[in-house]
């Protein structure tokens, strides 16, 4: 991946932390926290490619 010079008034999106194995519960909840992560993970690849699209 190339270095990009970003502007420090827009930086780039931070990445969600991914739960570890422990912080499941394993009881099937109807919101697990790796649910919650994979959708924090989508909003993080769109911001990143919003953010790519504004700094070429």
């Amino acid at each position: 991946m190339s270095t990009i010079n970003a502007d420090p008034a827009d930086p780039p999106p931070t990445r969600p932390v991914e739960p570890d194995a422990d912080d499941c519960c394993g009881e099937g909840c109807a919101r697990c926290v790796f649910d919650a992560y994979g959708e924090a993970l989508e909003r993080y690849e769109a911001a990143l490619a919003a953010w790519r699209a504004r700094h070429p």
